[in-house]
């Protein structure tokens, strides 16, 4: 498999029960990426980006197409057909996640969350402590609220422990579903540090944004969509 990620004529059909209606939200989507190489997926609300992405991960099933991934551990897999338990090994240990919402146990602090992205790779818990306070400290958490809940966070603090919990794992594939929705320009750039980081690294990344100034010089490709569908992509 020369591609980490091949989608082929994927497609996603949402069914309103209470309607008898059904939307089509993705048709006929293909894409693939190298190791490596980072993709942009611009388009307005509704175009059916996340779709994407969350059918990726595992959060939606599709009614047609294939997702097929290079994964270390398993090697070709078709993410349409994997099982429960590989979807989870591959969450915890290859594919990252990070969504506009923070989703997590009400009574788990910042810093636990951060390390347990880390512990669940098996990494030596003095080793995870270390790299948990560098990922806060990168993001400017503030020190008072690294053990406290994330409930009582802003919305763009929760946004920067989300980013953080994902990046600090350096995923071999990243999904970034607008990463910088509400975040300001400092913690933008803080982002866009890690991503070059990233992608310096060898990680493999693909993106929804909305911030075009924000994709400069980071994107290698660029695909813009409209109503469930891919244009041509723009190549940088």
């Amino acid at each position: 498999m020369e591609h980490l990620l091949e989608i082929k004529n994927l497609s996603k059909i949402f069914t309103l029960h209470n309607l008898g209606k059904k939307i089509h939200a993705v048709s006929g989507i293909d894409i693939s990426l190298k190791q490596g190489e980072f993709i942009g997926i611009t388009g307005k609300s509704g175009s059916g980006k996340s779709t994407i992405l969350k059918s990726i991960y595992g959060t939606y099933k599709i009614q047609e197409g294939s997702i097929r991934y290079n994964s270390k551990k398993y090697g070709p897999i078709n993410l349409t057909t994997a099982t429960a338990r590989e979807m989870i090994y591959l969450r915890k240990h290859e594919i990252g996640y990070v969504s506009q919402f923070l989703s997590v146990m009400p009574r788990t602090s910042a810093r636990e969350l951060v390390k347990q992205s880390l512990m669940e790779m098996g990494t030596p818990q003095e080793k995870a402590d270390w790299e948990t306070e560098k990922m806060l400290e990168h993001f400017e958490l503030d020190k008072e609220l690294w053990d406290s809940y994330p409930a009582t966070f802003s919305g763009g603090e929760k946004l920067r422990l989300n980013i953080a919990r994902a990046m600090v794992k350096r995923p071999r594939l990243l999904l970034l579903d607008e990463p910088t929705a509400s975040l300001d320009l400092d913690s933008k750039m803080k982002v866009k540090v890690l991503i070059e980081q990233l992608i310096k690294e060898g990680t493999t990344m693909l993106g929804i944004f909305h911030d075009l100034e924000f994709m400069e010089n980071l994107c290698d490709r660029e695909y813009s969509m409209q109503n469930g569908m891919l244009s041509n992509s723009i190549s940088y």
